[in-house]
């Protein structure tokens, strides 16, 4: 997760304020946190009221067998928290659909976890936001596709829309703090604008734009991604929100709003390229935090627990599994340095190869999804995709051919280079 916000707060901030601080030493960082496990993300239930175009669980309306009970969900609580792991959030499919939902959240708040929730807001009503307050979720983040037409057509569901924005209407009046929760595709790029609206007129806290990752429904679905000049249009509003922000709030005009986003590490190179344009006197400044940063955290800072069990390098990585937690604690699997894959994601330089290995930004975002990389190549070391910034800019020979974005399969790949799906090629 790139945050956004605390960078360019962080400009404003006078250094003695907490913020400021912060973001000068890296606390942001993924390169420097201190010793703790990771966040973990954790998929409690698949089944969900809504089959959503671009779902990495590939969920439906329908009890999916073989997913973790209370206890064993407690259990699996008592070593994330010996492991040190800071931060669970608790998703699905929709979450609120699993009957124990409110006593596992109450039980991870009671164990000193932050704990979110991450919903698609259609539950979310008059009988259970008591329910919800009363957790004391951290936050809880509500996915918006976009404004009401765009929204329905991409949660295949008529009134969707209207659903999702009652429950974050329930949650800010109980005073959760709640954020939308945006996938950007090329078929609701053209509402980015009207959100950031809605996020004002709503009075919302948190704004997080997700770029189309290679997973679940979203593998089947990436001829939509977006093409790099749109993606490219969608960063630099959201930078020039945030920055409008930022100065509101220097003057004590407006309120302090978080904007994040997630799934593409290249958002941390743009974000310097962008300041040296626009605010070059704070570049350096912005390329020093970005350092700290280090970019990429799959497999080392960000984890991903199934609904049956099954660990991930991270929610994008369902197809790939690492150990389960029923034949061994996470904090061992997480440990375990023996899968290829793990391996390469816990190296401080991952042997990347392509325009990502040739990048003279690598330090900053670590080599972006891997991922995309080994959707589209079968290789996971591959250059991504889905990096939307050109030769010129990265420091890369012009001549060097880009990875193109064709329709695959992991058979087909398979095929062709004979290797097993999920080992480097």
């Amino acid at each position: 997760m790139f945050r956004l916000s605390q960078y360019l707060h962080a400009l404003k901030d006078d250094p003695g304020t907490r913020s400021a601080q912060d973001a000068a030493r890296g606390a942001v960082s993924n390169a420097a946190r201190p010793a703790t496990g990771p966040v973990v993300i954790w998929n409690l239930i698949r089944r969900c009221n809504l089959t959503c175009k671009h779902c990495y669980a590939t969920s439906a309306d329908k009890d999916f067998p073989g997913e973790l009970s209370t206890e064993q969900v407690f259990t699996v609580m008592d070593d994330l928290k010996a492991f040190r792991v800071p931060v669970l959030i608790l998703s699905g499919g929709e979450p609120l659909m699993r009957p124990d939902i409110f006593e596992i959240s109450h039980h991870a708040k009671a164990m000193g976890f932050y704990v979110g929730l991450s919903s698609n807001g259609t539950l979310i009503d008059d009988n259970n936001i008591k329910a919800i307050a009363d957790v004391g979720y951290n936050y809880v983040g509500i996915s918006i596709d976009g404004m009401r037409e765009t929204h329905d057509g991409f949660r295949r569901k008529q009134g969707a829309f209207d659903e999702a924005l009652r429950g974050i209407r329930l949650c800010r009046d109980a005073g959760i703090k709640v954020g939308l929760r945006f996938t950007l595709t090329q078929d609701n790029q053209h509402d980015l604008p009207a959100l950031l609206q809605l996020m004002d007129n709503e009075g919302v806290d948190k704004f997080y734009l997700s770029h189309l990752n290679y997973a679940g429904r979203g593998n089947k679905n990436r001829g939509d991604d977006l093409h790099h000049k749109m993606t490219r249009a969608a960063m630099d509003l959201l930078f020039e929100t945030c920055w409008n922000d930022v100065q509101l709030v220097s003057k004590n005009q407006g309120k302090r709003r978080e904007f994040v986003t997630g799934n593409n590490d290249a958002d941390g190179v743009y974000l310097l390229l962008w300041v040296r344009k626009h605010l070059p006197e704070y570049a350096q400044q912005v390329e020093t935090m970005l350092d700290s940063w280090g970019g990429n955290a799959s497999g080392v800072n960000i984890s991903n627990i199934d609904n049956i069990g099954n660990v991930h390098p991270d929610t994008m990585w369902w197809d790939y599994t690492i150990g389960n937690i029923r034949q061994r604690a996470f904090s061992e699997i997480w440990s375990d340095t023996a899968d290829p894959l793990m391996a390469g994601l816990k190296l401080k330089q991952r042997p990347l190869e392509g325009r990502c290995a040739d990048c003279r930004y690598l330090n900053i975002c670590g080599g972006n999804s891997r991922t995309r990389a080994w959707q589209l190549s079968g290789n996971f070391w591959a250059e991504d995709p889905g990096c939307y910034l050109d030769n010129k800019e990265i420091g890369v020979d012009d001549k060097q051919q880009r990875l193109q974005i064709t329709p695959w399969s992991h058979q087909a790949v398979a095929a062709v280079t004979k290797h097993k799906p999920g080992m480097p090629v």
